[in-house]
């Protein structure tokens, strides 16, 4: 290997190993630290975060990115190395503009108000949350404006985590999905006594609900034995390395879907983790390609396998014999339909196919708003409730189960929410894409083999890690860039059936 590109190598896989602590820090703060450790947490995470930052701006780095780059004269574009090159380099201007003790600042914050988020979220105390969320506002400002954005400020932000997505572009799909799902809410509206979820509210005990998710996870393809699955406030997945990547859950004893479906959703993650190239794993390509690409593995293997007919024929009748009072004389339609049942709902992360993306619209635009200074912080629970009746029909009864239900504010994730939809949407276009090339998948679902639609994902999807940029991973991957055809497609496909919108 050339010098200079060996020296380039050591210096980022040092970066990466300070992030891989990072992160064990961070998975650790959610699951097992107990509360009084945030402010000594916080100063670790900021020292570690900072420490990795000047690392990878240093004048070094970039001497080393040029000369690296002059060694790999003729090299293939898609090697490794040139890969790196361009990744690195794209990464290295970016984080030079942004000062390393505002990086210290902001993960300090991000600790501190991740835990007042969880005191502020169980005691349903929004003003308890609001100047940590006016901290994070502020700092989210300052780190566009170094960042720098021709737009507006969201633009930076979103770009953080969705290379070259633009604003203005994640409007231009909301508008369109909207055009299709506004009358498909309203028409399933209509016939909404057709299918009920009566069924999977019902008392299931905790140890079995975790060992039946496991199981289904581990059948998906998800390797427990470099990974494994905790408990926590708001479900989430981290690798530390190929090796060792960790998902996330959480439990309701009288309702069956959100243990299920948020174990599958993190797995997904998971399993793109585990998937990444040998030769990428501890480097700096040794991730996702971009959030939206990654949360379009949680999306399919949630919704598309794990809410589908085809995996349920296999695993129905498992599922009946660990909960054989609840669901021993329910046949399987009834729990297809339970577990698929369109409605209005307040919280996100169990929200159905056909109105989550409306909980990302909401989200997106107050985002923008509060960036922009059109929207006041004590004001924010007031603008989530208006647009919870105006997009979903219904008002929240408390800001736990409004404004404050999700975590990623409180960890400074500005711009992140948009790559829900983006994941959302891709899902559909990456499965087309694994259909054409081997049709046979529904049929291998139905007998419980899932390892030729997981092989694709692997081949054209997870072992690239960051090596291409998003749309060049998804044209490499299906053909044409992200679009929205498939994933229209497949919503009025599945749920006109369900609700006999097409006959």
């Amino acid at each position: 290997m050339a010098e200079s590109m060996s020296r380039l190598k050591e210096r980022l896989n040092d970066v990466s190993r300070l992030q891989q602590a990072l992160a064990v820090l961070g998975w650790d703060q959610q699951v097992y630290m107990p509360p009084g450790g945030a402010e000594s947490r916080a100063e670790q995470i900021g020292t570690l975060d900072r420490m990795a930052h000047e690392m990878l701006i240093a004048d070094e780095t970039g001497e080393l990115i040029e000369a690296a780059r002059s060694e790999l004269n003729g090299s293939a574009p898609d090697s490794d190395e040139a890969s790196l090159i361009r990744v690195v380099n794209r990464d290295y201007e970016q984080s030079k503009k942004i000062p390393a003790e505002l990086v210290r600042e902001m993960s300090q914050h991000a600790v501190l108000a991740q835990q007042a988020w969880v005191k502020a979220r169980a005691e349903n105390d929004f003003a308890a949350f609001a100047p940590y969320l006016s901290k994070t506002i502020d700092l989210s400002r300052r780190v566009a404006d170094y960042l720098g954005y021709e737009g507006e400020r969201y633009d930076a932000l979103l770009d953080l985590f969705e290379p070259g997505m633009k604003t203005a572009h994640v409007a231009a799909i909301f508008a369109d999905l909207k055009a299709e799902l506004v009358p498909l809410v309203a028409a399933i509206a209509e016939r909404a006594d057709r299918v009920s979820d009566a069924v999977v509210h019902q008392s299931f005990d905790e140890a079995k609900q975790e060992e039946f998710g496991k199981a289904m996870a581990a059948a998906f393809g998800f390797d427990f034995t470099r990974g494994r699955l905790d408990r926590t406030v708001h479900p989430f997945a981290t690798g530390f390395s190929r090796n060792d990547v960790r998902i996330t859950t959480r439990y309701d004893p009288n309702f069956l879907n959100p243990s299920l479906f948020s174990t599958l959703h993190e797995a997904g993650h998971g399993m793109y983790e585990q998937g990444i190239g040998e030769t990428l794993d501890g480097t700096m390509l040794g991730n996702g390609a971009s959030l939206g690409v990654h949360e379009s593995q949680s999306r399919l293997w949630e919704n598309i396998v794990g809410r589908g007919r085809d995996t349920w024929q296999h695993f129905y009748p498992r599922l009946q014999e660990t909960f054989p009072e609840q669901l021993g004389n329910v046949d399987l339609d009834t729990f297809y339909g339970a577990i698929n049942r369109v409605h209005p709902s307040l919280i996100r992360v169990e929200a159905d196919e056909v109105t989550y993306n409306l909980h990302i619209m909401l989200r997106f635009e107050m985002e923008r708003e509060l960036l922009d200074g059109k929207l006041a912080v004590e004001d924010a629970p007031e603008a989530w409730n208006e647009k919870m009746r105006a997009y979903l029909g219904i008002t929240p009864p408390n800001d736990a189960e409004g404004v404050l239900q999700d975590v990623h504010w409180s960890g400074g994730m500005m711009g992140y929410f948009p790559t829900y939809s983006i994941g959302t949407i891709l899902s559909a276009q990456l499965f087309d894409a694994a259909m054409r090339a081997h049709p046979n998948i529904p049929e291998e679902m139905r007998s419980g083999r899932f390892d030729t639609l997981h092989g694709w994902l692997v081949e054209n999807v997870y072992r690239h890690g960051r090596k291409f940029e998003p749309n060049e991973l998804i044209t490499r991957a299906t053909g044409e860039p992200l679009q929205s055809r498939s994933y229209v497609v497949y919503l009025k496909g599945k749920f006109g059936e369900l609700y006999g919108l097409n006959s």
